[in-house]
């Protein structure tokens, strides 16, 4: 019997798995005659809030826009200065460009490809940042103590883009939590998704929540009168139902994605790959379990002509793409990371067996 093909991401399965759950809420819904911003929207923040730690969460349309609006409510304006990583997804740059502010790349680490914090107080060094946005990438959280303690001493905000850390930690405080504001992303591939667009915006500053509860919604406290110039970026009932659903599963299925970590880390020991590494004060939720090679692309190749189907996140450094070009800018450790990283399967739906064929496979490949 042919094998069956292994998929980096299955939202379809993580549906399939919480499919009486989530049609039950689907269907209070329907019936409810609630449908944008309503009471499953305020419980779900309640809900996810908590989870975080205790603050307030402001349920937003996507993960992109969730950038955007936290950085505009701690204060980034048009040409500012916002630091960030440029191995991530094209959203973080893009969210930072909707203001009219500018990104500046740093360097990563280059054993965790999270951002450095020696280039970081280098960036911070040579003029004014207003914000920085440290991004939790892969699952792997970034080093935030020595962010925020490089951050506030030069008086920028800490924006975290957790669009991959959902239930992350470090020092035993949850990802989302260390900054002024954090940025969730629901896409329906993330540890914590949706089966639509759905994001959020987490602060422990009431300031800072009141400003993202006006941007929003057209800038307004009272219906149909703007205090502010706004938008619209709400999260709807359906998918705040879902995700109440989803979010009562996240420990149980980032401990599925440990699990299989484990198993990986156990099995690839001699496949002469780069394997993942971590701080030791970091509680990673494996969002992706990437590996690297500089024959990244033969691997790739040689698992998918065996139904093993993997990603790669990011083959392309924003700042060597044409919407964020930078000529002059050199990224040594970004460009390497983005050469070589593989995703390989790590989601729950993935068993212990899927984990050893992938395995057996890379390791025939590595003797070829």
């Amino acid at each position: 019997m042919p094998a069956h093909p292994l998929l980096t991401a299955d939202p379809k399965a993580d549906y399939l798995a919480h499919a009486d759950e989530i049609r039950a809420a689907v269907e209070r819904v329907l019936a409810s005659g609630h449908y944008i911003l309503g009471p499953e929207v305020e419980a779900f923040e309640r809900e996810f809030a908590g989870y975080l730690g205790g603050g307030q969460l402001i349920g937003v349309a996507n993960g992109t826009e969730a950038i955007e609006l936290a950085l505009r409510a701690v204060g980034v304006q048009r040409g500012d200065a916002v630091a960030t990583v440029a191995n991530t997804v094209s959203a973080t740059a893009a969210a930072i460009e909707q203001i009219g502010a500018r990104p500046v790349f740093v360097e990563i680490e280059a054993d965790t490809m999270v951002m450095s914090a020696v280039a970081l107080a280098a960036a911070l060094a040579r003029g004014p940042v207003k914000a920085v946005v440290p991004v939790h990438l892969y699952g792997h959280p970034t080093a935030m103590p020595a962010i925020m303690e490089l951050s506030r001493r030069h008086g920028a905000k800490v924006v975290e883009d957790c669009a991959q850390s959902h239930g992350a930690a470090v020092a035993g405080k949850k990802a989302g939590a260390w900054g002024d504001a954090a940025a969730f992303s629901f896409y329906p591939t993330k540890n914590l998704g949706a089966l639509g667009d759905g994001g959020a915006v987490f602060t422990r500053d009431a300031g800072t929540a009141d400003a993202v509860r006006l941007l929003r919604q057209y800038g307004w406290r009272q219906r149909y009168v703007s205090e502010i110039p706004g938008r619209n970026s709400r999260l709807d009932e359906l998918q705040a139902a879902i995700l109440r659903v989803k979010l009562r599963h996240l420990d149980a299925g980032n401990a599925a994605r440990r699990l299989l970590a484990a198993r990986y880390l156990a099995l690839l020991r001699d496949a002469r790959l780069r394997l993942p590494e971590w701080a030791s004060d970091a509680e990673p939720v494996w969002h992706q379990f990437v590996v690297r090679t500089p024959r990244r692309d033969d691997l790739r190749a040689h698992l998918a002509a065996r139904q093993i189907h993997c990603g790669v996140l990011y083959p392309v450094p924003l700042h060597r793409q044409p919407a964020y070009a930078r000529p002059q800018l050199l990224l040594s450790e970004t460009e390497r990371a983005c050469a070589e990283v593989l995703c390989l399967p790590v989601h729950p739906a993935i068993t212990p067996a899927d984990v050893d064929r992938v395995s057996e496979e890379i390791l025939r490949w590595a003797k070829s």
